[in-house]
């Protein structure tokens, strides 16, 4: 699919639009993204922009590299030599009459770490956080947090700064990545820098330009489209709300039920919370999001590789490495058992989201997903094994950012035959074999022609998998995982967790109807 171009930051376009900026604004400046203590991405060109008085002359120096250029319509953009990793250094921009010195530059491995609420989640609420907080120490490691900005119209700058990584800094910043930061970190022995943009409960369509969503039939129809009727009802709701609050507040009472959350507005947190950062220098983007797209898992299929499409375009450093998080197991409050065996197989709308995911991988190049089948919390959408996650994150930047040749991901299904009555599953990324942790394997359903699933006995032959069931006389498709809440326990012998799967392609339970 073509993913429309962004409308320019800088050109002809703002040519027009200096000239409605307020003398106020003349002066020089750079976004909040450039400020002391910030990491550039090493091995890439560097561009650096901001404002100034219309036509004034701009230089930016950086480790004896100087380049020059002139303000247009009251903005202007250079684009700096690629460097390498070092001892920190100053970073001066100059005009006409100002002179912005920005100090302890690194240079290193810049990523944007976004998605909903489990990105979000801090590090002070993860699993036992104090040790790790009190020994969070790392000059090398750069902390970025983009505030939260619902936005009709795209944002130029955001009101933040870099950090460096101490115990003050870290408590309130996303746990996922700065498990990730400090893998990485250890692992590549240079600088990194985290970009943290996220908010929870947001769906993938209000990271998306409006251009892009509007370009694509489907999504103009059932996202943009159906907007409107979303808000007139909100509003609709909110004002019964308010009239039935001030009621009862009338009476000494409080509303027994919480003001009506606002409907997301496609696009608004790209304007605010992506397009200000575009272009900065990155080595990647590691995505942890997809529960509030859980009821729409087939159109996400579409939407998730249409979102990194959209991104690596606008920020035009080519495919850059875009790194997702598996939905964790969650029981949505169901309150079943811990055996799924208990139960018959039924239908998951959360699995088909994981399929979603996984299909990105197989759909673009450098997609990595890291999979925690075993980091769910039965009862709690939120899960606080975040280390883990933050960790097998940098193992796939290493695999695919990094092309080291290690085992990054987990068993993932890659075909299945039929021999005497049992399936024979393949994998991709065995790595050192695959093993049953904690007893038989668990997690695979089987059917025959019929299409009624049963649970299944399965075991593993030298570098496959053998599933059957007396119940089955010809296997026609095998799931493996295929709940809300997976009972699952095949991994490979590095310590990873094979992604859940399907061998069929019938029909799904969120698929657009016609």
């Amino acid at each position: 699919m073509r993913i429309p171009p962004v409308t320019p930051r800088f050109g002809a376009l703002f040519a027009l639009l200096g000239s409605l900026i307020p003398a106020a604004q003349a002066e020089l400046r750079v976004p909040a993204i450039f400020s002391p203590n910030a990491v550039l991405q090493q091995g890439k060109p560097i561009p650096i922009w901001g404002w100034s008085e219309d036509g004034e002359a701009i230089s930016v120096e950086f480790r004896g590299k100087t380049a020059r250029t002139t303000a247009v319509g009251g903005r202007w953009k250079v684009e700096m030599p690629s460097q390498r990793p070092g001892l920190p250094d100053s970073l001066i921009i100059k005009g006409t009459r100002e002179t912005i010195t920005l100090t302890n530059i690194l240079v290193g491995e810049v990523w944007v770490c976004s998605g909903q609420s489990n990105m979000e989640w801090p590090l002070s609420r993860s699993e036992n956080p104090q040790g790790v907080i009190d020994a969070a120490r790392h000059d090398e490691i750069r902390l970025f947090t983009v505030p939260k900005l619902r936005a009709e119209q795209p944002a130029d700058d955001v009101r933040a700064a870099w950090q460096v990584c101490r115990p003050d800094t870290v408590p309130g910043f996303s746990a996922v990545a700065y498990y990730f930061g400090v893998a990485l970190a250890k692992s590549r022995g240079v600088p990194v820098g985290l970009i943290h943009t996220s908010w929870g409960g947001s769906p993938a369509e209000v990271w998306i330009r409006e251009s892009v969503l509007a370009s694509m039939p489907e999504f103009k129809t059932d996202i943009l489209d159906s907007y409107p009727q979303q808000k007139r009802a909100f509003e609709a709701s909110l004002a019964e709300w308010e009239k039935e609050a001030a009621q009862l507040r009338a009476q000494g009472k409080q509303p027994a039920r919480g003001r009506p959350w606002a409907n997301w507005r496609p696009s608004e947190l790209y304007n605010g919370m992506i397009y200000p950062i575009v272009p900065y220098a990155i080595a990647g983007a590691i995505w942890y999001q997809g529960e509030s797209n859980a009821g729409r898992a087939d159109q996400y299929s579409r939407l998730f590789p249409t979102l990194i499409q959209n991104w690596r375009e606008d920020w035009g450093q080519g495919d850059f490495p875009f790194l997702a998080v598996q939905l964790a197991p969650w029981d949505k409050g169901r309150q079943r058992s811990l055996d799924a065996i208990t139960e018959k197989p039924v239908e998951s709308d959360w699995a088909e989201l994981r399929e979603s995911q996984l299909l990105a991988t197989h759909l673009l190049p450098k997609v990595g997903l890291a999979v925690i089948t075993d980091l769910g919390d039965k009862d709690d959408i939120h899960p606080i094994r975040k280390r883990e996650v933050g960790e097998r994150l940098a193992l796939a930047a290493r695999g695919i950012a990094y092309k080291e040749r290690i085992t990054y991901s987990g068993p993932e299904f890659r075909k299945m035959s039929v021999s005497r009555g049992k399936a024979v599953l393949s994998f991709d990324h065995v790595g050192k074999g695959l093993e049953a942790r904690g007893g038989a394997l668990k997690g695979f359903q089987i059917c025959g022609g019929d299409r009624v699933w049963y649970w299944a006995e399965a075991s593993i032959d030298g570098r496959r998998v053998v599933v059957s069931s007396p119940k089955v006389e010809t296997p026609v498709a095998v799931r493996y995982g295929w709940a809300d809440f997976p009972v699952v326990n095949l991994y490979n012998l590095d310590g990873l967790p094979a992604s859940p799967f399907r061998t069929d392609n019938f029909p799904i339970s969120t698929a657009r109807k016609p």
